[in-house]
């Protein structure tokens, strides 16, 4: 497929700056906002019968004026079913720093770690032009953080050595207390990082430390809401990976089959593929949530169906047309124009389908990005 059959206008009003909340105003004028993660809108989208619901149904099956929103989503689980999460935990990636001599800005982003014993991590650097190798840059005013650049890597990519003598954990603990939630530009650029950002900007059940932006479709996910999900029945199977960049990186090609996928390191255990397997043997549904889940048990699928143990990296890309070999089911946000996890989500649903859905997104008002709404489509 092409590049421009992906392209749609977004309004800009309809990009979600912050999760779901309620306002409140207290006695004393202060304003305060509850956040309800859960409380999203769900569309669900059926790929067989080719139809799209919006709203909750009344007693009789038929439409009611009520949005459905994401706590309808017990509604179409039942007992054995999987939900396959990514248990990747982000870091406050963000920081900024100052260049010695000229004190100009510089926005530093941490990509990765490249080397514990050496403080060696793979950054990009904002502006670019103004770090070349050499330079340092200094964290706090008094503080002992310091870096030096050793090596150019992208257009905007550095090699960071640390200059920082104190043992490993500690060191972590003081890079990450300088950093922020590694929201994605379109929020940053117009508001501010909040204290309530990190919190927001993770899913509860994040447990493996690595990823610089958040594995959002699983961000709706409450603790109220999981344990429904339990009573019901309903199992999790938890991978690892560790999301990067690559799936906001532009597809400079229009040939899909040319554009490259930036790599990102995941893992597979024994525990998720037996509960996994298990389900899959006795014909209960097998749910991805969100496009970097999907791609873990795309590659690490075997030919005969079921999961395999996975410990390494992936740079697979799913676009139309794909046959999924694992799940039946999968929970996406709603994507911008041109984006990778568009292209995964048709690859799932049907382009034809997909774009319909994402038409009916943007006339009903639903909202796109990491904090937006979300679809779930089912395979009946």
């Amino acid at each position: 497929m092409k590049l421009s059959q992906f392209r749609f206008k977004l309004p800009d009003e309809l990009l979600a700056l912050e999760p779901p909340h309620k306002v409140f105003k207290n006695e004393d004028g202060t304003v305060e906002k509850v956040y309800r993660r859960d409380e999203c809108r769900m569309m669900v989208v059926h790929r067989k019968s080719q139809t799209i619901d919006m709203f909750e149904k009344d007693a009789d099956g038929n439409d009611t004026d009520q949005f459905m929103t994401f706590r309808n989503i017990v509604n179409y689980f039942d007992e054995g079913d999987v939900i396959m999460l990514n248990d990747s935990k982000v870091f406050p990636a963000r920081l900024f720093g100052t260049k010695e001599k000229t004190d100009a800005k510089i926005e530093v982003f941490l990509l990765r770690e490249l080397n514990e014993e050496l403080r060696l991590w793979d950054v990009l650097v904002e502006p670019a032009r103004k770090i070349r190798i050499g330079n340092k840059l200094f964290f706090e005013d008094d503080g002992p953080m310091v870096a030096e650049v050793i090596d150019n890597t992208t257009s905007r990519g550095r090699t960071l050595r640390f200059l920082y003598d104190c043992p490993h954990d500690e060191f972590k603990r003081e890079l990450f207390a300088l950093g922020s939630a590694p929201l994605p530009r379109f929020i940053i650029d117009q508001r501010e990082v909040t204290p309530d950002d990190m919190e927001n900007f993770q899913t509860i059940y994040a447990r493996h430390e690595g990823a610089v932006t958040a594995p959002a479709s699983g961000l709706h996910f409450s603790r109220e809401l999981m344990k429904r999900l339990e009573i019901r029945g309903v199992d999790f199977a938890y991978v690892t990976v560790h999301c990067g960049l690559g799936s906001f990186d532009s597809i400079e090609v229009e040939d899909l089959t040319k554009h490259k996928m930036s790599s990102e390191q995941m893992k597979v255990d024994a525990q998720a593929c037996d509960i996994v397997n298990r389900a899959r043997k006795e014909g209960h549904h097998i749910c991805a949530v969100g496009v970097t889940t999907m791609r873990a048990a795309e590659s690490a699928v075997g030919t005969d169906g079921m999961l395999k143990e996975y410990d390494g990296w992936t740079n697979k890309f799913i676009f139309p047309p794909y046959d999924f070999g694992l799940a039946d089911r999968m929970v996406v946000n709603f994507y911008y124009s041109e984006s990778t996890m568009l292209m995964s989500t048709a690859a799932f649903g049907g382009y034809d389908l997909i774009m319909e859905a994402y038409q009916k997104a943007v006339e009903n008002g639903y909202k796109f990005g990491c904090f937006g709404d979300c679809m779930l489509i089912l395979d009946d």
